[in-house]
C-alpha cells in the first residue's frame, strides 16, 4: 500500500493542496487573520515540505527548516481560536475538492483527519504562551490508520 504521501501525488500533489488551501484561507474573513501580520514567501512550499514529512514523504522539512518546536511555537501564544480552526479545517475540505483530492473517499477522510487533528491538537496545545513549547519535538507522522505512536500506527 502506498504512503499517503505517494497517494496524494508526493510533493507536487501537496504543493497543489498547500497552495489551494491557503488561497481559500486567504479568502475567508475569519481564518485571514492569522495571516494579517504577512507570512514567508514560501509559506506554501514550507507547508507542502511539512505535510510531506507527516504523511510518510522525505524529512525536506526538518532538514531545512526546523523541528515541531519550530512549528508549533509559530502557532502558540494567540489564545483559543476554536472558530478559527474550525475555518481552516473547512477551508482544508474545500481545498481537496479543488485539487480533486476529495475523490477518493478514503484518502479524503485520512487527510481530513490528520489535518483536523494538528489544527485543533498539535497547533492548539500551547495557546497561552510559545515558550510553554518544550524543545526537541519532532514532526508527527500519520499513516493510513492515524497518529503513528512508538513506532505503530493506531490512529489514537
Amino acid at each position: 500500500m502506498p504512503t499517503i504521501y505517494e497517494a496524494v501525488g508526493g510533493l507536487d500533489g501537496l504543493l497543489r493542496l498547500a497552495s489551494a488551501w491557503h488561497t481559500r484561507v486567504l479568502e475567508d474573513e475569519v481564518v485571514s487573520h492569522a495571516f494579517s501580520h504577512g507570512y514567508h514567501a514560501q509559506h506554501t512550499e514550507r507547508l507542502a515540505t511539512y505535510w510531506a514529512e507527516a504523511l510518510g514523504g522525505p524529512t525536506t522539512y526538518s532538514d531545512r527548516y526546523g523541528d515541531e518546536t519550530y512549528v508549533v511555537r509559530m502557532h502558540s501564544g494567540n489564545g483559543l481560536h476554536e472558530e478559527m480552526d474550525r475555518r481552516a479545517i473547512a477551508c482544508f475540505d474545500r481545498a481537496l475538492e479543488d485539487v480533486g483530492l476529495a475523490r477518493d473517499e478514503h484518502l479524503r477522510d485520512v487527510l481530513h483527519d490528520y489535518f483536523a487533528w494538528a489544527t485543533t491538537t498539535t497547533m492548539a496545545r500551547y495557546h497561552h504562551s510559545a515558550e510553554d513549547v518544550p524543545d526537541g519535538l519532532q514532526i508527527p507522522k500519520w499513516s493510513w490508520h492515524g497518529l503513528v505512536r512508538a513506532g505503530r500506527a493506531d490512529g489514537i
